[in-house]
Order: C-alpha cells, then structure tokens, then sequence
C-alpha cells in the first residue's frame, strides 16, 4: 500500500545478532574501560542491549567467558619457527608478548585464576604448542618442556597480574602509588634494626630498585637459564 499523506513512517528496529565472538567483544570492552571486577554476564548484556539470559545461547557462563577472553588476547601472541641456536631468546621473546598483551588489557591477567590457570583455547593451545616446538627442538626432554610450558607462563601472569593491582590501587589512591609504596618501604626498611637485619638494611637501594623491565627481564632469565641446564651441550669443533 502507498503511504497516506498523514502517516507516520515507522522507524525499523535494528536487531543485533548475538554471536560469541560478538559477546567476548563486548566483554572485553568491559575489561579494558571498567576493569574485571565490573565483569558479569548481565554487564556484558547491558554493553550488547540485551537481557542476561540471552547470553548463555553462545556462552555457558562466567568461567567460559573468561577462558574465551584470554584466549582471544593471547591470540596476538606469535611463536617462531624454531632455532635451536636461538631457542633462549625465542623462549624470552614468546614470554615478553604474553605480558605485553595481558598488560595491554589492564588486570585481566587477575583472572586466570578463575579457569585454574589453564586456558584451553584454540589460540592459547596453538601458542603452547609453539612454545614446545621451541624446547623441543633445543633437545630438552619433554618432561622438561612439559613443565617450562606450565613454569614460564605463571610467571608471566603473576608479574602482569601484580602490575595490574598496583596500577588499579594508584588509580584510586594517589598514596598508593607503586613510587609511594617504593617509598614507604625504603623509610621501613632503612628503619628496621641494623643488628637483627644486617642485610635488609644494608641492601635498601637494591630491595626497592625498579627500573623498568629489569626485575621482569631478571625473573625470565633465571628461569630460561635454569631450562638451559637440561639442554645436551653443544659439541666441540
């Protein structure tokens, strides 16, 4: 029928079409503009306009949706083809993306915990199936590569998730700052007695040093050189 002169046109409703992809996007987006204590699957409906229930046809819950959203940022991280002669550094530089990543989205390292520390993803099963072509073709024994490939990633999340806490406390209290918390413990430490802490005391400058990625880049390395260990020495020419 033509339209009557004293009709109204009606305005179409633009449906969204949920997906998952579409719900770890909005899920995400919560993460990196509120923080994870803000995630909930009705606040991700909110960010979708949808109701809460709607959700669970393309994720089982909170723990599936944390898993996939971990997954989905772990997926930038990029592994090399493997070079025995450069397989510590390939293991370094593997390890520096998944913090680099994590920190990128604010404290959503903080919820690794909630999936026992173990995604399973397509993205986070191809990056350790990387990791292990790395280690293995270093000659160490899987056993050896099965543990680093649990070791180093802990690592990594415990730093990514401490510098998440100390960036959230800054954010809320100027006095919580990780340079106001340097300072607070270099007056504790100096303060404490010489003759019952010799070594504290003596090692103050040191105990609170934070220069950049130096402790980070420290941490790494003992746990590579320590993998180096179980590597067959390279022959004698």
């Amino acid at each position: 029928m033509p339209a009557t002169p004293w009709g109204r046109p009606r305005k179409t409703a633009v449906r969204r079409v949920l997906s998952q992809d579409a719900v770890v996007t909005a899920a995400l987006h919560v993460v990196d503009t509120e923080g994870v204590d803000a995630l909930s699957m009705r606040r991700v409906a909110q960010e979708l306009g949808t109701g809460a229930a709607s959700l669970y046809a393309h994720v089982a819950g909170r723990e599936e949706l944390i898993a996939l959203l971990l997954d989905r940022v772990l997926g930038a991280v990029d592994c090399p083809e493997p070079d025995p002669a450069r397989w510590q550094e390939q293991v370094k530089d593997v390890m520096r993306q998944a913090r680099a990543v994590l920190v990128r989205h604010g404290d959503l390292a903080c919820l690794m915990p909630e999936v026992n520390g173990i995604p399973t993803g397509e993205n986070v099963t191809r990056a350790a199936e990387g990791m292990l072509a790395i280690l293995a073709a270093a000659g160490l024994p899987p056993r050896v590569c099965a543990y680093a490939v649990d070791a180093l990633p802990l690592y990594v999340t415990a730093v990514a998730a401490e510098e998440a806490a100390r960036a959230r406390r800054g954010a809320a209290d100027p006095e919580q700052t990780h340079d106001a918390l340097l300072a607070w413990l270099t007056t504790y430490y100096s303060s404490l007695p010489k003759d019952r802490f010799p070594l504290i005391t003596g090692m103050v400058d040191d105990l609170v040093r934070a220069e950049g990625d130096e402790r980070f880049e420290f941490g790494l390395d003992l746990l590579v050189s320590g993998l180096a260990k179980h590597a067959p020495a390279a022959p004698v020419t």
